[in-house]
Parts: C-alpha cells; sequence; structure tokens
C-alpha cells in the first residue's frame, strides 16, 4: 500500500466528472450533495474536444478555465482534466475514488457502470445524486437560449 494511500485510508474520496460550461446554480447543488458522500471531492472536468463531441457546441469557456472555477470551491479539492473522448479509466484508477457520483442529468446508468469499473480494477460505489429542487433543472443550454433570446433579438 502506498504512503498516500495510508495517509487517507480512513479518507472516502468521492469522484465526480462533468462539463462544468457555465457554471450554476444545479452543479452547486450537485457538488456540495457529492462532498457530503465523503471526505474529499475530486473532479474530472470534460475534455473540450469531448464537450463538442457530447453537446454538439463548443463549450463557452476552456477546461482550463472550468477546471480554474472549479478549484476556486470550498467543496472541491482536487479537478483534473479529462482525456478526449470516453471514461479515462486510467485517470480514475490514479485518483482511486471509493465513491462516484453521478448527476441527475447524465445520461449513465449506473450498475452498468460499476460493472465497467470493476472491468478496468475500480472498486467504487455509483451512487446517482438526485435533484435537490425543482430549481435544479437549470442547464447550460437553457441559460445560453434564454441570453441569446433576451439579448440578441
Amino acid at each position: 500500500m502506498s504512503a498516500e494511500k495510508r495517509d487517507r485510508k480512513d479518507r472516502i474520496r468521492v469522484l465526480v466528472g462533468g462539463v462544468f460550461d457555465i457554471l450554476h446554480v444545479g452543479h452547486i447543488h450537485f457538488l456540495r450533495q457529492a462532498r457530503e458522500l465523503g471526505d474529499e471531492l475530486v473532479v474530472i472536468v470534460a475534455n473540450d474536444e469531448t464537450v463538442r463531441l457530447q453537446k454538439r457546441r463548443d463549450p463557452i469557456n476552456s477546461a482550463e478555465e472550468r477546471a480554474e472555477l472549479l478549484k476556486a470551491l470550498e467543496m472541491v479539492d482536487e479537478v483534473y482534466i479529462g482525456s478526449p473522448g470516453r471514461i479515462d479509466y486510467d485517470l480514475v484508477r490514479r485518483i482511486d475514488p471509493d465513491v462516484i457520483a453521478v448527476g441527475p442529468d447524465q445520461a449513465f446508468n449506473c450498475e452498468r457502470m460499476k460493472e465497467e469499473l470493476r472491468k478496468h480494477g475500480i472498486k467504487a460505489e455509483v451512487i446517482r445524486i438526485p435533484y435537490l429542487y425543482k430549481s435544479d433543472r437549470a442547464k447550460t443550454s437553457k441559460i445560453i437560449q434564454r441570453i441569446i433570446e433576451t439579448y440578441c433579438e
């Protein structure tokens, strides 16, 4: 067992991933609930190329800018920028989470994700975080649309 692993042996590390393009209250509620599942919260921010593939648009803010914003949040302990494309299991293995928290609107099946993690030697629990409030249904795409409707007509 590595010294780092021994040092955090009694600490629960929670991992979340996402785009976090325009940080909004839904993100804050999600991150706060994820943090409450453990002692450390680690975030993987989607790479710009991944955003283009998943959202079919360029990100408003670069991955580096989004990572910097997340690092400034009190509840976030570490931030990494993901690799382009799919889940980077090597990065997840290095982070060594005890829990992976999935957002309420993220298109992951938790049981399938857990099976896939096991195939890669990762023994984390997978938990879906529910919406905290109806107002949490804020989405970056809706915010962008409101800005366009309000300021670009």
